[in-house]
């Protein structure tokens, strides 16, 4: 098993050597070399056309071939990890994994974490891998209950269901009976989530806001690099990173396309930000929440400028009224909305398309109320938290993983 895992590792990285004259890197950026083993991997255009070849010969959904891959891959790392242990269930008939620290105080209440995995709201397994890995140190470490959602995915499912799976399975433990069950503080729970999964936390985190209800309430969100709006995929970060992986800009559009069930062609009218142009008056009463220029900082702004073109295509919005659906988009919420959400953590990385979305999103919660923690890594990369694990270690990923991990002990 070593030697195969060894011949694997080199494959990658000499197919890494390869992708580097094709795919330079930001000079600031951690470990750069690390990253391209993991581009080589799992970039756009090395693994998606083979998705797409395999589609089209109707051997399969292009969506499953990349999971497959990423199964492959996660099915690699070794799960070892002492003083957890883990059983399945389902909460309001959603598969979810509890994790629990096996020492048990009998008289101490203890704090608990409901995690949604990222990946565009079709990849990942949460009980493999890196996600697997995570949760247990998470519980481990802060002496919790930690509830990974095995929420259902595209393209077997669309929006909102994956929001809903996320939102029933965190009603189902925030009830009394549920929480006892687990010796759970009832005002200790928190919701987090990265990328895609940080999408949904944030959703969830103001649904459950909203709902006012005796019957359970969240202390916390922590969104990791989280997705959070579809309306203009020309932000500065958008712009700055379309290329950097792993995340590219063309594939997070294709992603949202997938959750959302829209047509597939429609990417290149949104990438244009068509969809809302200026005679788009749909998009009118969502435009401030996401005005770029406005709520980020200059630094962050640098010399990129707004895309809004004159004359858009009038029935995108129309077609996939979801775009402008908050539970989708957690940005588009309204203030008084947001003023109901948990206190936030939000990471958010330099080099990536996502930046602008948690920075922006942060600053529209504090003008809300909220108290929000924002940490800004200016030499990482989108993912990096699920390669904190073996076999690459990224150094960047460790050190977040374990700032956010002390901001839950600090505060929840």
């Amino acid at each position: 098993k070593s030697e195969r895992l060894l011949c694997g590792f080199t494959v990658l990285l000499t197919a890494a050597v390869a992708y580097y004259v094709y795919i330079p890197l930001p000079r600031r950026l951690s470990e750069p070399w690390k990253l391209l083993v993991v581009a080589a991997q799992f970039s756009l255009p090395l693994l998606f056309p083979q998705a797409d070849i395999t589609h089209s010969l109707g051997l399969g959904h292009h969506i499953h071939i990349i999971n497959h891959a990423v199964t492959i891959f996660e099915s690699l790392i070794p799960v070892d990890f002492e003083g957890v242990q883990s059983h399945d269930a389902e909460f309001h008939s959603v598969p979810v994994r509890v994790y629990e620290p096996t020492q048990m105080n009998q008289v101490t209440l203890r704090r608990a974490v409901v995690f949604f995995h990222g990946g565009g709201w079709s990849l990942g397994f949460p009980k493999l891998g890196s996600y697997d890995l995570l949760c247990r140190k998470m519980a481990a470490e802060l002496n919790a209950v930690v509830v990974t959602v095995d929420y259902h995915m595209a393209p077997d499912v669309r929006f909102p269901v994956q929001y809903e799976d996320c939102l029933q399975a965190t009603r189902h433990f925030l009830r009394p009976e549920v929480l006892a069950h687990y010796s759970v503080e009832p005002q200790r729970v928190a919701v987090c989530g990265d990328s895609a999964g940080g999408n949904l936390a944030a959703a969830v985190a103001q649904q459950i806001g909203k709902d006012n209800s005796t019957a359970g309430t969240l202390k916390l969100q922590v969104l990791i690099y989280p997705v959070l709006q579809a309306l203009d995929f020309n932000t500065a970060s958008y712009q700055q990173n379309l290329n950097v992986p792993i995340l590219y800009r063309e594939l997070m559009v294709h992603y949202w396309l997938e959750y959302l069930g829209a047509d597939p062609n429609l990417i290149h009218s949104l990438l244009l930000n068509n969809h809302t142009a200026q005679d788009q008056i749909l998009a009118d009463p969502h435009r401030t929440k996401l005005d770029w220029m406005t709520l980020l900082p200059k630094h962050m702004r640098k010399n990129y400028k707004p895309v809004i073109p004159a004359v858009g295509t009038p029935s995108i919005l129309k077609d996939v009224p979801a775009l402008l659906d908050s539970r989708a988009a957690p940005l588009l919420a309204e203030e008084e909305v947001l003023s109901m959400a948990a206190r936030a953590y939000i990471m958010t990385c330099e080099h990536d398309v996502l930046r602008d979305d948690g920075t922006m999103y942060g600053l529209r919660l504090q003008q809300a109320g909220v108290s929000v923690t924002l940490q800004h890594y200016e030499d990482c990369f989108h993912g990096c938290v699920s390669f904190a694990f073996w076999p690459l270690y990224f150094s960047v990923g460790i050190r977040a993983v374990e700032d956010y991990i002390a901001w839950l002990q600090e505060n929840l």
